[in-house]
């Protein structure tokens, strides 16, 4: 035997080992309550994310992505159960999505992936999330108060990555419990911005212009009715100072990975399980139809994907089967969640023509291309938007009589919608209520009731 041939299979092994694995890694980056107007390359000019503008100057971003809704108040619940199902909350038998049908991680592991979970311990779905090999929760409080937002999800995946075995790709799925309130960002990146400079929502108001069927809800009672300028500027700061820290830890796992070798092997997917209003059209919360309350921003980057972006209509839940798709994992029937890889290809300019809202049984919405309706069926109050138009939907278009052939087409499909989902909710009830309201009338201050134990929304 040659004495160069020992030689020359360990460097074939090595260099086996350096490749492996051959299929992309996967890793999901879910925020929590961010809206999709807070990533400056997406933009905003008044925020800093330098490390999401990477991403998004790399990768591929869907304009138009939305939670499709929730049946409580606490909307983290079922959107998460949604985007790991794929599946609507009106298909579940029960409060949440059933662990024993299609999911996110059974079907990574059966694509032969070591599936990791690290995330927020309220609002979840944790049934499902028990079928990841490694699943970890946060102490939610902990983690948004300490200042330094995501750092400890992102300091135990990186030793976690450090550790393990490279023999699989890994799917991780890390669901910060950040920017959602308490909102604490340490003072250095409190400074990055001058409060009195923030500006204020375009479709800002000191109060809902009517009753919407959630007032009173926890978040709305965040800060002072009717909103101010100063209080929402405060909400905002705060905000924004917690989305870069976020932002700052982001890129020290980027660093972390590229360090040891994965980055360029890696297909990252950023989103959030919502948007949030925080001051647009008087509200603070995401128990809204509207366009800050829905959408949050969603961006794939990696191996195969082309820098670009989509003004396609597409939910969370398609993330499932289109990360499926990316990786060449079989994509499970029976979801309502549809591959997005054929629009981040460039082979089609959409998966759906109109896109389906819900809120408990006081808000449906749907929209298509352009237009927007909204209707609240407990106060009999419908509005109509033109997005291309009118994005901040500060013009209702409702009462317009050239405008009723489209009330009625979209009221046509928001049933056609309703009928496929099961949603049985009427959207005309024999006795709406008043839609005017009293903010006089909210149950108790937000002070008060901060120190008690409130449920998470």
């Amino acid at each position: 035997m040659s004495p160069l041939l020992p030689l020359l299979l360990a460097l074939a092994s090595s260099a086996v080992s350096a490749d492996a694995p051959k299929k992309p890694n996967v890793i999901f980056l879910f925020a929590d309550d961010q809206r999709a107007d807070t990533i400056g390359a997406l933009g905003n000019p008044h925020i800093k994310t330098p490390n999401l503008d990477q991403l998004v100057r790399q990768g591929f971003a869907f304009r138009n992505a939305y939670c499709l809704g929730g049946n409580i108040g606490a909307v983290c619940t079922p959107s998460r159960n949604m985007l790991l199902s794929g599946r609507a909350y009106f298909r579940w038998q029960g409060p949440q999505a059933q662990p024993n049908m299609p999911n996110f991680p059974t079907s990574m592991k059966a694509a032969g992936y070591e599936t990791y979970h690290h995330g927020k311990r309220g609002n979840t779905s944790p049934a499902i999330q028990a079928h990841f090999d490694h699943d970890k929760y946060l102490a939610d409080q902990q983690a948004r108060t300490s200042g330094e937002p995501c750092q400890t999800v992102v300091d135990d995946a990186i030793t976690f990555l450090k550790g393990r075995q490279r023999e699989k790709p890994v799917f991780m799925y890390l669901a910060f419990a950040n920017p959602h309130d308490e909102r604490v960002a340490n003072e250095k990146y409190m400074r990055l911005y001058d409060r009195d400079k923030i500006p204020l929502p375009k479709n800002y108001k000191p109060l809902h212009p009517f009753n919407n069927g959630d007032q009173f809800v926890r978040d709305e009672l965040l800060a002072p009715l009717p909103r101010t300028a100063d209080d929402t500027r405060k909400h905002l700061h705060d905000y924004y100072a917690v989305i870069s820290g976020m932002d700052y830890h982001i890129g020290r796992f980027f660093d972390a990975l590229k360090e040891l070798g994965m980055y360029d092997n890696t297909i990252f997917i950023y989103s959030a399980d919502h948007g949030l209003a925080i001051g647009s059209h008087g509200l603070f919360g995401k128990q809204n139809l509207y366009e800050a309350g829905m959408k949050p921003p969603l961006i794939f980057s990696g191996p195969g994907i082309p820098h670009g972006e989509s003004n396609a209509l597409v939910y969370l839940l398609d993330i499932f089967p289109t990360v499926c798709d990316l990786v060449g994992a079989e994509i499970p029937g029976g979801l309502d969640g549809k591959s997005l890889k054929p629009v981040i290809a460039g082979k089609q300019t959409g998966v759906r023509d109109t896109l389906f809202l819900s809120y408990r049984d006081v808000q449906r919405a749907i929209r298509d291309e352009r237009y927007k309706l909204i209707r609240y069926p407990q106060v009999n109050v419908t509005q109509l938007f033109d997005l291309q138009s009118d994005p901040d939907e500060l013009n209702n278009l409702a009462d317009r009589p050239d405008q009723a052939d489209r009330i009625q087409k979209l009221t046509a499909e928001l049933q056609r919608w309703q009928k496929s989902l099961g949603d049985a909710a009427p959207l005309v009830v024999d006795k709406p209520q008043d839609p005017s309201w009293d903010p006089s009338q909210k149950p108790e201050p937000a002070a008060k009731a901060k120190g008690k134990k409130a449920k998470t929304s």
